[in-house]
């Protein structure tokens, strides 16, 4: 019998101070290697010194006062912007050969970007405070994102900032008008900004009869809260990442949609249903932290295992609801061919279609690099039945 191997010892990072030898946790939430090399920075250290060294992948690990730290990474920010659209020190950009080498270089770009500013340190203490002046309690912040921690770390601050910035949405909450209620995200769950596949799902026609309603995919919980208002007596709401289960507990609680109950299960409960509505991530390929989850779709995984599996869940008369974006058909990531295969493949036929445009400010900034696509988007809501 195979011996189960011992788990992975914990990333730690190592450095010089003082003539003597340190080391440390080391946490990242996208799940960026522990930096090889690590030197100490200070209010001294000028911007253009700290962004060679961060492009080389030597990491900064911050000694001085925290707000000279957030100066010093919007300057780091503006270095890598200058750079990446054709500043004095960049090469001439070759014009992509199609809209999917757009794209392409477009997230490569953006990932050495990321790279660059998270080799900005910070330390924290086991409390998660930050030992530096005039740092901020960011406590509530990090046990919301991170939970109890059993020993100090170092994260970068970037990472910090997006800890901080999460806490304020949940804190706050994204009005949702055809709720005429505030949904709560957390950390690592994606905020439901993009207020026209709400629509959508608000305003399609139910099925006839409809009492059972599944939500695959939950996240926040903000498509089961409309299936909710619209009349829907029980919704099953599923969703792999425990985050977003309590993220939509929370929110459903404060909604008092006590009709919703949360599962976690792999895209399907045991059960059939009068309606399944599923709102994908609209582009294969690889996340590249939690929060790309449901952005990015590895191969279309999640997409092909709602179509594959619909049929087998629904009840007689009932429908699949597919909120979907045409985003990844214009960057010539997935043609409409194999939407429209694994549609037929599952044994689903179309019986309608209801197309929104996106209304977000990409879709109109022409300086964006995927500004082509983005302007010929469109938000689908594909109401599928069975064969």
């Amino acid at each position: 019998m195979p011996l189960t191997p011992p788990p992975a010892a914990p990333a730690r990072i190592h450095w010089t101070e003082g003539g003597q030898e340190h080391s440390a946790r080391w946490r990242s939430e996208s799940g960026m290697p522990a930096p090889r090399k690590v030197i100490i920075a200070d209010d001294k250290t000028p911007a253009d010194v700290a962004y060679r060294l961060a492009c080389e992948g030597t990491a900064l690990l911050w000694r001085g006062d925290f707000q000279n730290a957030r100066q010093l990474l919007q300057a780091l920010a503006r270095r890598a912007d200058t750079r990446g659209k054709g500043g004095k020190k960049a090469k001439a950009p070759r014009a992509p050969a199609s809209p999917a080498e757009a794209f392409h270089l477009h997230r490569q770009a953006q990932s050495q970007r990321a790279r660059t500013l998270a080799m900005l340190l910070l330390p924290f203490d086991l409390d998660y405070s930050i030992p530096l002046r005039r740092a901020p309690d960011v406590k509530l912040a990090c046990n919301e994102a991170y939970g109890r921690f059993d020993e100090p770390f170092v994260a970068s601050m970037r990472e910090l900032l997006g800890v901080i910035g999460a806490h304020e949405w949940r804190k706050n909450g994204v009005e949702i008008a055809d709720l005429e209620e505030r949904i709560h995200p957390h950390y690592g769950v994606f905020s439901p900004i993009r207020g026209e596949y709400l629509g959508l799902v608000a305003n399609a026609p139910l099925p006839a009869h409809a009492k059972v309603a599944l939500d695959i995919g939950t996240g926040t919980g903000v498509l089961a809260a409309l299936l909710a208002k619209r009349g829907l007596p029980h919704i099953v709401a599923t969703d792999m990442d425990p985050r977003a289960l309590s993220c939509a507990r929370e929110n459903l609680q404060r909604l008092g949609l006590d009709q919703i109950e949360l599962m976690q299960a792999d895209l399907f409960p045991d059960r059939r249903a009068d309606l399944i509505v599923c709102n994908p991530p609209w582009l294969p390929g690889r996340p590249s932290s939690s929060i790309e989850n449901a952005i990015y779709d590895p191969d279309s995984r999640m997409l092909r295992g709602f179509l594959a599996g619909a049929g087998a869940h629904l009840a007689p008369g009932g429908e699949a609801w597919l909120i979907l974006s045409d985003l990844a058909e214009h960057l010539g990531l997935r043609p409409r061919a194999d939407l429209l295969a694994w549609i037929a493949g599952a044994g689903l036929k179309v019986i309608e279609r209801h197309d929104v445009r996106p209304t977000h400010p990409r879709a109109a900034d022409a300086s964006d690099p995927l500004h082509a696509a983005r302007s010929a988007e469109l938000t689908s809501l594909w109401r599928l039945a069975a064969n």
